[in-house]
């Protein structure tokens, strides 16, 4: 089992004297898909903050991981100036190679740079600049950085935010082949049909945790209620 064990105990956050998060007790299991559900500013995103380390808590986390420890990230939206020149694969190399992407690609990363954009549908566009690219195609060039090298951990921040059917399926896709080789994945998801499609397990956040379990027993219409109301 390459995924890694988290397990969350009596996290408290709080910012500027606001409580984000209080009480939160969970366990990631190794290897499955965790889903987080609940309102926007229920603190789903402040808690995967929380596991990467970009904000100061109250209370403990423990990873458990054995020689190394590979995290995943994508975070709902690529930030960055539109005017600069760079191109697909421009951004990919400079996550990956120290050589400055303006020289060209590395041949060590040339045909995993290649694959990787097959991957995800994006070797076409390999040459258009990303202040070009759909909304879609962002989210999926960063997960295609996050992928590689594969990690212990996936952590996606609601990474279908406009995106279109077919990112999805590129998405979808690559979670499925990524949990079959037991890696774990913490998903902050909204669409409740895909989380009881491809979830483990779901845990509705609203600043404490409203439930958790099982998605295709729990999530019933009083539950959905509950998380989002």
């Amino acid at each position: 089992m390459s995924g890694i064990l988290i397990e969350i105990k009596n996290l408290k956050l709080t910012l500027s004297n606001t409580k984000i998060l209080d009480k939160i007790n969970m366990t990631i299991e190794p290897g499955k898909i965790h889903c987080l559900i609940g309102p926007n500013g229920g603190g789903k995103t402040s808690l995967l903050k929380c596991i990467l380390g970009q904000v100061p808590y109250e209370g403990e986390i423990f990873i458990s991981y054995d020689d190394t420890k590979t995290i995943g990230y994508v975070p709902q939206l690529l930030d960055f100036d539109k005017t600069l020149p760079i191109t697909v694969e421009n951004f990919l190399s400079i996550v990956y190679q120290k050589k400055p992407c303006f020289l060209g690609i590395s041949g060590k990363y040339r045909k995993i740079l290649d694959d990787l954009l097959k991957k995800i549908g994006m070797y076409e566009k390999r040459k258009r600049l990303i202040g070009n690219l759909s909304g879609g195609e962002k989210q999926r060039l960063l997960l295609a950085q996050a992928i590689y090298p594969e990690p212990n951990l996936l952590i996606l921040d609601e990474p279908f935010t406009g995106i279109d059917k077919l990112g999805e399926d590129y998405f979808k896709s690559i979670i499925r082949d990524l949990k079959s080789k037991g890696i774990t994945i913490l998903w902050v998801h909204h669409n409740l049909k895909q989380v009881i499609e491809m979830a483990d397990t779901v845990t509705c956040i609203k600043k404490e945790i409203q439930f958790s379990g099982n998605p295709k027993k729990i999530l019933d219409e009083e539950k959905i209620l509950t998380a989002f109301s």
